[in-house]
């Protein structure tokens, strides 16, 4: 029996890697002799840069400015075809921040401009950039003015870092953009599809995870509307109802109107660069998961990504996702190709006692699953 066992992290408790091993682990428990392939996924988000370095190329160490202005160790990848892999998390990430600290209207993607900068500066020909895991809220503005742009007020005065800021933004000074951008194609893995502002946007879906309270959410979504109008009155570039605009707190946006980006569902990229396709074949059993599944899998999470590439090639071929815990709206990935979900706990647990043993609850998880499998190959036809 052969199977491909694809998973992202279990944020907060096992990275991609280490839940694939265990999942492997629990299989071979079952069936020692079963044929395995294991690949570590990440929809753009914490662990991306990490994967396509497995997959070939090197890591390039940078100093950047984290979130909250402080300096934080960051690196890109340089893969071998030139393109530069910058993984957002790494310099403007929310776990960079603990959680008593977190300030959605200050934080600044400014690290992540110079990340891009510093590729730039390496030489690199095209960048993927994934930009899942943000703890910022300043619509990609710090990024922007790390590469050269100047964000004045109505004095002419350059703005403070953050979102909130945006609200007194009066002029776009795109001049000084580093030129070698338009030279260097920009392709977002992003596993989100939300505008820029309103009820589905950066800061109302996503703003008070990063600290924002309900006040600080209407301040932050009048300010990027308002950031938003002057990207397409002044630069010609109306990018705000586009999808993914509001990807990590509005970053999209600026990637859309400064670097003319392509928007990718991470997942996609990921599985191409991975070679998924053909690990496939011959396959039995596809075993993907992460830690929660809910409503939000649907657009564009990792176990949603694997069982629709699966499902198009290999209609009929299993696939059963591994998951922490379920919540409202999680019956929605039956549609998308997923035929069963194992969640985690074998019994009531409290949440800290799930994360603490996650490694062999992942193994028999997967033997469960597998056990399931096996049975459901016996029902008569």
């Amino acid at each position: 029996m052969k199977l491909v066992i694809a998973a992202d992290s279990f944020k907060g408790s096992a990275d991609a890697a280490s839940v694939v091993a265990h999942l492997a682990r629990g299989v071979q428990r079952l069936l020692p002799d079963a044929a395995l392939v294991q690949l570590p996924l990440s929809d753009g988000g914490e662990g991306m840069l990490d994967i396509y370095l497995r997959a070939g190329g090197t890591r390039v160490p940078a100093t950047v400015t984290g979130p909250d202005g402080r300096p934080v160790q960051a690196a890109y990848g340089l893969l071998p075809d030139g393109t530069a892999v910058i993984e957002l998390a790494q310099a403007s990430g929310l776990t960079l921040v603990p959680e008593g600290q977190r300030d959605a209207l200050a934080a600044t993607t400014y690290g992540t401009g110079e990340l891009m900068r510093a590729a730039l500066d390496g030489g690199c020909r095209a960048m993927l950039i994934g930009i899942g895991g943000s703890a910022t809220n300043d619509g990609g503005a710090g990024l922007a003015a790390a590469l050269g742009v100047r964000f004045l007020d109505a004095a002419g005065q350059p703005l403070p870092p953050g979102g909130a800021a945006l609200a007194r933004l009066a002029r776009i000074d795109a001049t000084g953009l580093d030129p070698r951008l338009a030279r260097c194609p920009v392709t977002v893995a992003c596993d989100v599809i939300n505008p820029l502002c309103g009820p589905s946007g950066a800061s109302a879906v996503y703003g008070p995870q990063k600290g924002a309270a309900p006040a600080d959410v209407a301040l932050l979504d009048r300010a990027l509307a308002h950031y938003g109008h002057l990207l397409a009155a002044q630069l010609g570039r109306d990018v705000a109802s586009l999808p993914g605009a509001g990807a990590a707190g509005g970053t999209g946006a600026a990637l859309l109107a400064f670097c003319h980006a392509a928007i990718r569902p991470g997942i996609e990229a990921v599985l191409d660069t991975l070679h998924f396709d053909e690990a496939l074949s011959g396959a039995d059993l596809v075993l993907t998961g992460e830690g929660r599944i809910d409503a939000q899998s649907v657009c564009g999470k990792v176990p949603v990504g694997v069982a629709r590439r699966v499902k198009r090639l290999f209609p009929r071929l299993p696939v059963v996702a591994v998951v922490g815990g379920m919540g409202a709206g999680a019956e929605r990935v039956y549609a998308e190709g997923i035929d069963a979900i194992v969640p985690l706990p074998p019994r009531p647990m409290a949440l800290a006692e799930c994360m603490r043993e996650t490694a062999p609850l992942l193994e028999q998880a997967a033997e469960r699953a597998l056990r399931l499998l096996l049975a459901g190959r016996a029902l008569p036809r």
